[in-house]
């Protein structure tokens, strides 16, 4: 016999009022839109020149355990990163990639009305987890397509803000600011509030882009993955370091078994194998190279970038540029673009393998004369 219905859960009034939204639409679901694949899968900032074989292996290893959960302490890992980084394991803690460690510290800092700072048109996952726990967030213009670190310490100062949101390099744009300016910033973050530092991309970026390790400062956390440079982006881990009663603090609320097994057997070996990672940061430069080639050969201007993508821009208006993008996903061109004026006169496009390079050096013109017309 059916149960009648009845009432709705008794959701909270924050998820109530909530918009019913996602930070991103996935490449596969536009596929499925579509009626088949992209060509080149240039949008979503991976790394296609893939992890270290020796990451494979050591997961097709781990797979046979897999009926274990993984350790909740990733002791392993830790371990090995810290040594990496030359600090102590109480200063590293492990999530599920970047994305889920800034749900943790949304959870930790975060209750309803609690002022936040970030820059507007920046990485908007994070504004995703602020606003999802009832934070209210202020917003900074980038200058010069960076995001502008006085700016935001100064909204800061204005708000009381709990946090300030930065990403060096930056995404969506690939700009990046020195060890010298950022480590100012740090220093100059007013009492109470915490610099979150996303360092997703660093492996990608110029020497002298991060200042050293401090980890006895707890104004600031710095966020770092392997999903981009080290190519593991589907399996979700990334990592934090912090001082240790902050990085403590996560043990409180963060799920304990939300890494896999896999994914750490997999993280470590590629930790292990600095020369694939060297290799893919040689390619990578290579196709901003190309990138920036191909954008003026065609007329437009490419940003100069210290990720795993460049940043073109169109010459025109944010109209003209989601025309581009849409004559390029008509053309199996999956691409993605800034979604705040101005940097919306832009489009974002992966670093790829040869391969996608002339795919994408072949979309490009016929999408330009599609977009003008």
């Amino acid at each position: 016999m059916t149960a009648p219905h009845s009432t709705p859960p008794r959701y909270t009034p924050l998820i109530e009022r909530l918009p019913a939204t996602v930070p991103f639409v996935g490449p596969e679901t536009q596929e499925r839109a579509r009626g088949g694949p992209f060509a080149a899968r240039l949008g979503a900032n991976e790394n296609v020149f893939g992890p270290s074989p020796r990451a494979i292996e050591a997961m097709q290893r781990a797979a046979h355990d897999v009926w274990m959960y993984g350790d909740p302490e990733n002791y392993d890992l830790r371990r090995a990163l810290a040594a990496h980084h030359r600090i102590a394991p109480q200063n590293i803690v492990i999530g599920e990639g970047i994305d889920g460690l800034l749900g943790c510290l949304a959870r930790m800092l975060i209750d309803p009305g609690a002022p936040v700072v970030t820059s507007h048109g920046a990485y908007p996952t994070f504004n995703f987890h602020v606003e999802g726990h009832g934070g209210t967030l202020h917003k900074v213009a980038y200058v010069d397509d960076r995001e502008d670190p006085a700016a935001l310490l100064a909204k800061a100062r204005e708000t009381g803000a709990r946090m300030i949101y930065i990403a060096n390099p930056d995404n969506p744009m690939g700009s990046w600011h020195d060890a010298a300016s950022i480590a100012a910033m740090i220093a100059d973050v007013p009492d109470g509030t915490l610099l979150v530092l996303d360092e997703a991309y660093l492996e990608l970026a110029p020497q002298g882009t991060a200042p050293p390790l401090d980890t006895a400062d707890p104004r600031v956390i710095r966020l770092r993955t392997f999903s981009k440079a080290y190519g593991l982006a589907g399996a979700r881990i990334g990592y934090a370091i912090g001082e240790a009663g902050l990085v403590r603090s996560f043990d409180k609320i963060r799920n304990h078994f939300g890494v896999s097994r896999i994914s750490q057997a997999g993280a470590l070996a590629a930790l292990g194998d600095q020369a694939h990672l060297a290799d893919v940061c040689a390619k990578a430069s290579g196709a901003r190279d190309e990138l920036a080639r191909i954008a003026r050969a065609n007329g437009l201007a490419a940003l100069p970038s210290a990720a795993n993508f460049v940043t073109i821009d169109c010459g025109r208006d944010g109209r003209f540029a989601r025309a581009v993008l849409d004559a390029l996903i008509a053309r199996d061109i999956f691409v993605r673009m800034p979604f705040v004026t101005p940097q919306d006169r832009c489009i974002r496009v992966s670093c790829g393998r040869p391969a996608d390079m002339a795919a994408f050096a072949t979309a490009l013109p016929k999408a330009l004369a599609a977009a003008r017309s």
